[in-house]
């Protein structure tokens, strides 16, 4: 089972979750603090004392024994019993809370307990969409109707490192044509569904919140970031940022603390995992100052996967349909892939859950249920399990959220650890480890405080359309290439950005687009070309880019990019770049225009300009394998509002009254 134990339900009458850790033992007698601290007894205040008397009953005793006598090091005993402090006031419940939870499931994690114990996996009941069906249409038509009512809520408390990148992730650029960072596309998507929002319902003043949830690693750069970018036109007050917390360290299977190897008056804490985001949306207030706005919906998402900006809307339709409490974004997803796979989960009890469940959980788990001999396989009919792929971005119905998060965990979703035994005796790590959480298993946390009556679906849609992350480095990437799996890299998200945009107007628009050449950057075979980049702005939905952009041709070798919502195109023949830019109140028409010039190019980072001087490229090229050449281009902007239109020849001009 991996190692992986999840907590038990706690405090009030148990319901069933999943497997309960080993009880944890009456606490011994133990020495008093005085006994144990002595003289030093002084240094503390009386909430200290009973910290530290807590801790010693806890058999934490190793942090204070062999204390220098008072007078020595007394700074630093100070520190370590403030760092204890703060740790006990952020964790609800406490230390105590804490170490008592990790003694119970390290017990279980050692004695390598069945987390799924007493539950029958089942095929889950979800929502399939096809993109550009009359149901996908319809979903898309509901999305839009209740997106007023909407939340944002972004994860992002990731460096780079993995990719290569020395910095945060959500100011790489999603793709080379624009350049902007993640975290600006977000902004100008969340933007124009304000924008969609305020002409529906009439308001202008509503505003679409952000929260972003950063890391100690990516705290002070992510706040930077949007103090520079002057918040990417989002207003002050729609924008919050709150830290994850970390967490104690934990050295053995009695759950002592660890102390850093080159300092004992010091803690060494970790990352408690992306689940935390859940209690913080409580400790910040923030779920209920939504709802109080009347904000009915947030969406929970992940930082570096672009394609997300096309799934949100009818994701948002299928939750209003079917008055999910919680919808997880899925995709279809192969027998046996490396990803969390959306399970109905029914206890003997009657008691179900619908939730994700590992890859190398869930084919043990089916082989051991009957009418699953053979595990985790693919139907004949459609090639794919019948266990969807999830991709981690969450929609819950706030309402039901906020109730939830509110009880007695105080939006702390139960917990697992993860120890690295060093041998088959499951007794000693090979480093500390450390209690963890994770954001979709809110399931868990929704069946305590709702019962039967949580409403958990998900979602699945098209992975072309909606699941490209930027994730690995090259080298990473070009293995997974070569195993036949998606790359993850940088270099695939851009080259699948594009090729979305592409699908999308070949299927609304019945666009004439040719397929350009596929080419190997740091071994990763892509197709960039033709790149398009349709921005938010200028078509959130179907329907709506069908009402903007009609038929036209565009050549394997041209590039264009739409920014604006006043944008009409009709009639397109494209062979080179083209960027069209439409300020707020323009309303620009683009009729019969024919685009010839050289258009740009996708080189290896040895042709990029400059390499020939010997120059090294920047990270953002280095973690992708090329550079774009933008030799020449065609730039068609208007930000005087009003209504315009552009010739033949590419000149906007004021229409006639």
């Amino acid at each position: 089972w991996g190692g992986k134990v999840w907590t038990p339900l706690s405090g009030r009458e148990k319901s069933p979750g999943f497997a309960a850790a080993a009880e944890v033992p009456e606490k011994e007698a133990c020495a008093s603090p005085s006994e144990v601290l002595g003289e030093n007894m002084s240094l503390l205040t009386k909430e200290q004392e009973e910290l530290v008397g807590t801790l010693i009953s806890l058999k934490q005793d190793h942090l204070f024994v062999d204390w220098p006598a008072a007078g020595t090091d007394d700074a630093q005993k100070k520190s370590l019993v403030r760092q204890l402090q703060a740790l006990d006031a952020a964790y609800p419940g406490g230390l105590n809370a804490y170490i008592s939870k990790a003694v119970g499931l390290l017990q279980s994690s050692a004695a390598g307990d069945n987390p799924f114990e007493g539950y029958t996996p089942s095929v889950p009941s979800g929502e399939d969409l096809l993109y550009g069906d009359e149901e996908y249409q319809d979903m898309e038509a509901a999305g839009i109707a209740n997106a007023a009512k909407l939340g944002f809520v972004l994860v992002a408390g990731g460096l780079g490192e993995r990719l290569g990148y020395s910095g945060i992730k959500v100011e790489l650029p999603v793709e080379l044509s624009t350049g902007r960072s993640f975290l600006a596309m977000y902004a100008a998507w969340i933007l124009a569904l304000e924008s969609r929002s305020r002409a529906l319902t009439g308001d202008v003043s509503l505003k679409v919140p952000l929260a972003i949830m950063t890391s100690g690693d990516t705290d002070a750069s992510t706040r930077a970031l949007i103090e520079r970018e002057k918040r990417f036109g989002l207003a002050e007050s729609q924008v919050a940022v709150f830290m994850q917390d970390k967490v104690p360290a934990l050295n053995d299977n009695l759950a002592r603390l660890a102390t850093k190897k080159e300092n004992r008056w010091q803690l060494e804490t970790k990352p408690h995992g992306h689940g935390d985001v859940h209690h913080l949306m409580h400790r910040s207030g923030l779920a209920k100052s939504w709802k109080k706005d009347g904000k009915d919906w947030i969406f929970f998402f992940q930082d570096t996967n672009p394609l997300v900006i096309h799934a949100l809307v009818p994701m948002l339709g299928v939750s209003a349909d079917r008055a999910y409490d919680m919808n997880s974004l899925c995709v279809p997803r192969r027998a046996g892939e490396a990803a969390g796979a959306i399970t109905k989960l029914t206890h003997y009890s009657g008691q179900s859950l619908t939730i994700n469940v590992e890859y190398n959980q869930l084919d043990p788990l089916l082989r051991a249920t009957s009418g699953f001999e053979s595990g985790d396989t693919d139907e004949p009919a459609t090639g794919f399990s019948p266990f969807p792929g999830n991709v981690n971005n969450l929609l819950v119905h706030l309402p039901s959220y906020e109730k939830v998060i509110s009880g007695p965990d105080q939006g702390v979703v139960e917990e697992f650890v993860n120890p690295k035994y060093k041998d088959e005796t499951r007794t000693t790590f090979k480093k500390p480890t450390r209690l963890e959480c994770m954001m979709q298993d809110l399931p868990k946390l929704m069946a305590k405080e709702l019962g039967n009556s949580a409403n958990v679906g998900f979602t699945t849609m098209e992975r072309w359309l909606t699941f490209s992350p930027a994730k690995n480095a090259p080298d990473a990437g070009a293995a997974s290439a070569a195993k036949g799996s998606p790359p993850g890299s940088p270099a695939s998200s851009e080259a699948d950005f594009y090729a979305a945009f592409r699908t999308i107007l070949k299927k609304v628009c019945g666009t004439k687009i040719e397929e350009g050449s596929l080419q190997t950057f740091a071994g990763m075979p892509v197709s960039l070309m033709p790149s398009v980049v349709l921005d938010a702005s200028f078509a959130l939905t179907s329907s709506e880019l069908a009402r903007k952009f009609e038929a036209g041709q565009v050549s394997g070798r041209s590039s264009l990019v739409i920014l604006g919502e006043g944008v009409r195109v009709k009639g397109l023949d494209l062979d080179g770049a083209l960027v069209i830019r439409a300020g707020p109140g323009v309303e620009l028409d683009i009729e019969d225009l024919k685009v010839r010039n050289q258009g740009w190019e996708f080189v290896p980072l040895d042709q990029r300009p400059g390499a020939e001087e010997g120059t090294e490229a920047p990270e953002v090229l280095r973690i992708r394998g090329f550079d774009l050449v933008k030799k020449e281009t065609l730039v068609i902007e208007v930000t005087e509002p009003g209504k315009w239109i552009v010739n033949a020849g590419g000149k906007p001009m004021r229409k006639a009254d």
